[in-house]
């Protein structure tokens, strides 16, 4: 039933809109009312807000009271403002209408253009403008349009029709089609809409646009718009609201035309004009790839006064707003319009670059530049790239529409790249275009190649906004999507075939190409050395060796956060040892293998304190799950049931005698590996416990730890050794492993005779850890908090295997993101900030850090700073992007 709050205000016109009411009236209504505000040429219209978009969902898909009667209100006034009338028979007004929620979601309806055509308006526009072809041309495209946006046909088969009537033509191009052809193209497509939803196209103009308002309240309930919000931690509640303008016509002649610009280049962030247009066209061609539109710098030549005209706009708008402009124009017959101007998305390497260049333009300060680059965009500057002395195999080449480079499978359906990525595989997504119903596709693939659209299609700019790698518009590709297979430069490429996508060049390369690492640039540097003036939350990086500790220190890392010493035993030189030390039936027999693991220790701490030298490194002792250094239980009884049947084959007693041996030796490793076996490895004898059993365990990794550090001292590296206990539980077990490391890393000073200072303390991961952190933190001088295994043990959930749920809990809205990527604040993180209270009223110095993966997510970080900890660690690639969210954190204030 229909809300009932007729006092409630519903629209608002552009001119009477007010300021600053993104959440009110979605981005795209504030926009177009703030640019009608700057006396910017805008087309008249109203938006009706995201308010009503939420009651509409609430009653139930009613419309909320009021609406139609504000709506009819407002709509008056856009016709005199435009001098002609909705559904007039002589100079009709046509409408486009648009979805706009508060943040950009591709996912939402597309645009309706031409809004109140029928036979009569059709009509009327061909006299009015004395061009007929015209007139149906947009009668054709309406139809088309809202058959598939509101009513729900599918665009294929509108293509059909049209394809077909092309096919009659000598040019096959849309501007060859003639009066009588688009004619019968609106004829044909009615029929299919009528075929198809058993509904007459609508003819009354009022019922076309009560019907767009409806679809686009719907689509704010689409797969697509859920899947988006989703993705980006949008709310489902805030809505989105619909903007409708007077339309204006690029296609009345090649005096007029449409087009999509950036003030500045969205790829690189080079300053000037960067975008397309098409003379003669509306603003679906452009950006559907339909023809094949033109660098916007080649207007100067076709429209120089308009080219100038919309410089001046282009510089105004940037100046104006602070920020790059991603600009919508039509020009009609020489008139310049902006339909709509809004922040431009942009790759990680043009943020950074804008963000410096315009403070040094004087037009941002430091503090908001930092403000302005999203943390997460920062990664696409870290990722590998082409390697330049690499042997290439071209396949197609096209727009270098997202910058970066990726390796994997190819895969031409959306659902087929989000299924095999879910099985681990990295994916290619080919599409002939993408439209907002690959977004899935789009999110789940490591790069995505298209064969039609330009620098800005669908592709490109969704690409560019996920740091995704992207070529567009690779024109030489020939896909078969149906028969799994794509021809380009004399090749054929089946469905799973290796590519490589370099989105910096616009290359589509055969097979698995090398990449090389990135190389950073000043204006990184600078942005980032901004960043660290403001941030107060220190960053440090997770790192085993000393090769990752000097990439971590590359990029900014100020020491290691943890090192995960169990990391260090596998290979053959270390795994063989260690199997022996976890199998060894007797405290001698341990301390022979671990006499075998210490000097392989100190070498790796060794490189770690050296690669950091001056900053501290924290290690972790052992915590292994023992299973993971043991053989597989079946592999191990299979072994011993192929040598039994050797036995009975062997055919001589040497023969007999080597199997035999074989056999007993498999069999007491058998019964080893039997009596170790946990049900539960991951709760089973790890962490602390093992030290606790057996202390020779933690003696070992202490003495390399401390004569790995004398030997620096010695040499002049400056090193603060960091030794943290984990998996602890009760404060008992931190009393004893933490006066066992002081007594040997006392005992090792001693011995060469060096001091330093040093501290000891844990990882909290377990809820008990946290709640009991006051005990705890009598004897540990730090903390720790172990983000992964303390999600997993206050969901109870396994990290490895809860994504086959996960997902589905995330679409459904049972948690808000998936917390083993951004922090369950509400559960999580509120253990993390009571473990850190607790501890620090027990000890005021105490100092309180992160290590799991969390400690890189944006969001995560901007939590730790309002909880007050001191530092975060995450993996080495993430360090800049830890950084930057951490100053973003402080700009913000309390974010937690």
């Amino acid at each position: 039933m229909p809300t009932v709050d007729t006092d409630r205000r519903w629209v608002y016109a552009f001119e009477d809109a007010p300021a600053d009411a993104r959440a009110l009236l979605g981005g795209k209504g504030a926009g177009l009312a703030a640019m009608t505000a700057a006396g910017l040429p805008v087309p008249p219209g109203f938006t009706i807000t995201t308010e009503a978009c939420v009651a509409y969902q609430d009653a139930g898909h009613h419309v909320p009271d009021g609406l139609w009667d504000q709506t009819e209100t407002a709509l008056a006034e856009v016709e005199a403002a435009a001098g002609r009338r909705f559904g007039d028979a002589d100079d009709p007004l046509l409408l486009s209408v648009r979805s706009g929620a508060a943040v950009s979601m591709p996912g939402m309806m597309d645009t309706v253009l031409n809004l109140g055509l029928n036979d009569g308006t059709a009509a009327a526009l061909a006299r009015q403008t004395g061009d007929e072809r015209f007139a149906y041309d947009a009668y054709r495209r309406f139809v088309a349009m809202f058959g598939e946006i509101v009513m729900g046909v599918e665009a294929d088969r509108f293509e059909r029709i049209v394809q077909r009537a092309k096919g009659q033509t000598e040019g096959g191009q849309d501007t060859d089609l003639s009066v009588d052809q688009l004619k019968e193209i609106v004829a044909q497509s009615k029929r299919v809409i009528a075929g198809q939803t058993r509904q007459h196209f609508p003819d009354d103009p009022r019922e076309q646009l009560r019907q767009a308002v409806a679809a686009v309240f719907d689509s704010w309930d689409n797969d697509r718009a859920v899947h988006y919000r989703r993705v980006h931690n949008i709310p489902d509640d805030i809505g989105t609201g619909v903007t409708v303008q007077a339309m204006v016509f690029g296609n009345k002649g090649w005096d007029s035309g449409t087009g999509v610009a950036f003030t500045r280049d969205p790829s690189t962030g080079a300053k000037g004009l960067y975008g397309e247009y098409l003379l003669n066209a509306q603003g679906e061609d452009v950006v559907a790839g339909i023809r094949t539109p033109k660098p916007i710098a080649e207007m100067a030549g076709d429209l120089p006064e308009t080219f100038d005209q919309f410089q001046a706009l282009a510089d105004q708008l940037e100046q104006t707003y602070g920020d790059v402009q991603d600009i919508e124009f039509t020009i009609e017959q020489g008139t310049l319009w902006l339909l709509q101007t809004r922040t431009a998305k942009r790759s990680g390497a043009a943020a950074v670059r804008i963000a410096v260049e315009m403070v040094g333009e004087g037009v941002i300060d430091e503090r908001t530049a930092v403000g302005r680059v999203d943390p997460a965009a920062l990664e696409a500057l870290l990722h590998p790239a082409v390697n330049d002395d690499a042997e290439v195999e071209l396949l197609a080449e096209g727009l270098p529409a997202s910058p970066g480079a990726a390796q994997g499978r190819v895969a031409f359906t959306s659902d087929d790249a989000e299924a095999r990525a879910a099985e681990g595989e990295p994916v290619v997504l080919v599409r002939q275009q993408t439209s907002p119903e690959d977004f899935h596709g789009m999110v789940a693939a490591v790069a995505v190649v298209t064969a039609e659209g330009g620098m800005t299609s669908h592709a490109a700019v969704v690409a560019r906004g996920m740091g995704t790698p992207c070529v567009a518009g690779a024109s030489s590709l020939r896909l078969d999507a149906a028969q799994g297979r794509l021809e380009a430069g004399g090749h054929t490429v089946l469905d799973g075939d290796w590519v490589t996508v370099d989105g910096a060049t616009g290359r589509v390369l055969l097979g698995r190409v090398p990449t090389k690492d990135p190389e950073l640039g000043d204006d990184f540097r600078t942005l980032m050395s901004w960043a660290d003036d403001v941030r107060r939350l220190g960053v440090r990086a997770n790192a085993d060796t000393g090769e990752d500790a000097a990439k971590a220190r590359e990029f900014g890392a100020e020491g290691i956060g943890l090192c995960r010493t169990e990391h260090m035993f596998f290979g053959d030189e270390r795994l063989q040892p260690m199997r022996e030390m976890i199998l060894a039936e007797d405290a001698g027999a341990r301390e022979a293998a671990l006499r075998k693991l210490l000097p392989l220790q100190r070498r790796d701490f060794d490189a770690l304190l050296r690669a950091m030298d001056g900053l501290p490194v924290t290690v972790r002792l052992l915590d292994p799950p023992l299973h993971e250094f043991l053989p597989d239980l079946l592999e191990l009884t299979g072994r011993i049931a192929e040598t039994k049947l050797a036995l009975k084959q062997a055919t001589t007693l040497e023969e007999m005698d080597r199997l035999l041996d074989e056999s007993a030796a498999s069999r007491a490793l058998l019964r080893q590996v039997e009596k170790l076996h946990e049900e539960n490895p991951m709760l089973g004898l790890r962490g602390c416990r093992l030290g606790m059993l057996y202390p020779e365990i933690t003696q070992m990794q202490v003495r390399a730890l401390f004569e790995a550090a004398a030997d620096c001292v010695e040499d002049g590296i400056g090193v603060q050794p960091e030794v943290m206990i984990p998996l602890v539980s009760a404060a008992a077990e931190i009393e004893t492993q933490a006066a066992l490391v002081r007594e040997t890393a006392d005992a090792v000073l001693a011995e060469r005779g060096v001091a330093l200072d040093y501290l000891v303390g844990t990882m909290i991961e377990l809820p008990r850890a946290a709640l009991r952190a006051g005990d705890i933190a009598r004897t540990a001088e730090f903390f720790s908090f172990g983000t992964n295994d303390l999600t997993q043990t206050t969901f109870g959930l396994s990290r490895d295997d809860a994504g086959r749920f996960l997902s589905a809990y995330v679409e459904r809205g049972v948690l808000p993101a998936d917390p083993f990527q951004t922090l369950d604040v509400e559960g999580v993180g509120e253990l993390v900030r009571l473990g850190t209270d607790r501890g620090r009223a027990e000890r005021p110095d105490l100092k309180v850090g992160v290590c799991g993966e969390h400690g890189g997510d944006p969001a995560s970080v901007a939590f730790f700073h309002g909880v007050g900890l001191d530092y975060v660690s995450c993996s080495p690639f993430r360090v800049p992007v830890a950084r930057l969210a951490a100053a973003r954190a402080t700009l913000g204030g309390d974010a937690s």
